[in-house]
């Protein structure tokens, strides 16, 4: 037996001490044991009971706010293309335009302005290709399980695919599609052109 003089039974005595003081921790806090060991392992717990302990209000955090939904543009697509075609090539201008008083000559000069201008639009929003690369004009072969969206048959069509034919338009396809967004408001967003006032 060990004296309790010695160093090793005062040892002993203290570990007994402890382990009857956590004992007695544990059979007093029942239950509440759980959220004690959370707090040693949980910084966010030991965060919360730091501040229920120094009085800071006890209303749990509010959850982050998501960031509000970007709202379609109110703008048909459709409206935009009109509308940069009109700006840099003033083609509803033409459209719109009675030709009765003007002679072939003064037609063909405002064509050539339109046509060159819509041209180059079309080119930097789609950059327009030629979907074939056949000649108009060349024999081609539409073979079975062909894009019907891609292809479309003229003429007298009859049994099933393979098809020869004649290439007569080798359709057209967009490598890009890059349309202005719209910014405006909803007032405003069927307008194509807006009306010029000069001033004085």
């Amino acid at each position: 037996m060990i004296a309790l003089a010695s160093p090793w039974g005062l040892v002993l005595i203290v570990l007994a001490l402890i382990g009857l003081a956590a004992l007695a921790v544990v059979v007093v806090s029942g239950s509440r044991r759980r959220p004690a060991w959370r707090v040693l392992r949980d910084p966010a717990a030991a965060d919360a009971v730091e501040r229920m302990r120094s009085g800071a209000a006890r209303a749990r955090p509010a959850p982050p706010v998501a960031p509000a939904a970007v709202a379609a543009p109110a703008r048909s697509e459709a409206l935009s293309l009109l509308a940069v075609l009109q700006q840099e090539a003033r083609l509803v201008d033409f459209l719109k335009e009675p030709l009765d008083g003007y002679t072939d000559v003064q037609i063909g000069a405002a064509v050539r302005d339109v046509h060159r201008d819509g041209a180059a639009a079309l080119e930097r929003l789609f950059a327009i290709r030629p979907l074939r690369r056949e000649a108009e004009g060349s024999d081609v072969t539409v073979p079975a399980g062909f894009d019907a969206g891609a292809v479309r048959l003229t003429g007298r069509v009859t049994g099933a695919p393979p098809y020869r034919g004649t290439l007569r338009h080798p359709g057209w396809t967009t490598t890009k599609a890059e349309l202005p967004r719209w910014t405006g408001d909803a007032a405003a967003a069927r307008v194509i052109a807006p009306a010029e006032v000069e001033i004085p």
